[in-house]
């Protein structure tokens, strides 16, 4: 059973019944962590439901059928997570993957398949001096040092090619990934460093409210209001 997992135990951001069935499908290692992302499987069973059951939905990924980021994948414990593009063939049906207020996985039929959001997480230096960037979905793409941690980037799909470059910094929107204020979208108001191991606070303004969250919470959307269509 090392493929699957107790209901119970799941992580609280997989929108499932946990006292249906005892067993659920576990995702494998691989572009987001398993507290970030969802099976492939489930995805298409309890989230978007184009499949009845487990057997159904390997027959559509054995076939082909379903792509995410604009390739093809067949393992049904593929983990997909924030911002990542499914699409279903042969209906050409293409949902993005998001965030609901209560920090549930969810979907939102979209219309922009060919193009995704991603945050830098991670900058190094590579054989021949070439900058390489980790993004918040484990794939990693070669630049120049323009770029920096936090900020993000509208890449095309599947070519990965950068279209837009939105920096880390007040003013910008934000999207709160994780605590409290999980899925609301706001304005940055102001980054406050912290000395030592503390992480920064981010103060954001959202309609007529102000909270605040940490660094590593807030992933930028936007300029002026977001790139992308994050309603659910």
């Amino acid at each position: 059973m090392s493929g699957y997992q107790k209901r119970i135990s799941s992580p609280r951001a997989w929108p499932i019944g946990r006292k249906e069935h005892k067993w659920i499908v576990k995702p494998i290692p691989g572009t987001h962590s398993i507290e970030r992302s969802i099976p492939l499987l489930v995805l298409l069973r309890d989230v978007l439901g184009v499949v009845d059951n487990g057997h159904e939905a390997k027959y559509a990924l054995r076939k082909g059928r379903v792509l995410v980021d604009g390739i093809v994948r067949k393992a049904y414990r593929f983990p997909v997570g924030l911002f990542d593009l499914i699409s279903i063939l042969p209906d050409e049906k293409h949902y993005r993957v998001l965030l609901s207020h209560r920090g549930k996985i969810t979907v939102r039929e979209t219309d922009e398949p060919k193009v995704k959001l991603c945050k830098i997480e991670k900058k190094q230096v590579v054989r021949g001096g070439k900058i390489q960037m980790g993004l918040h979905d484990g794939t990693n793409i070669l630049t120049n040092n323009d770029y920096r941690r936090k900020d993000s980037i509208m890449i095309s799909v599947p070519e990965r090619e950068i279209l837009k470059h939105i920096k880390y910094e007040a003013g910008r929107v934000a999207l709160v990934t994780g605590g409290k204020h999980t899925g609301e979208v706001g304005k940055i108001k102001k980054i406050e460093v912290r000395e030592g191991s503390n992480p920064n606070i981010v103060t954001i303004e959202m309609d007529d409210k102000i909270f605040e969250t940490i660094e590593d919470y807030a992933f930028i959307v936007g300029e002026e209001k977001p790139l992308l269509n994050l309603e659910i």
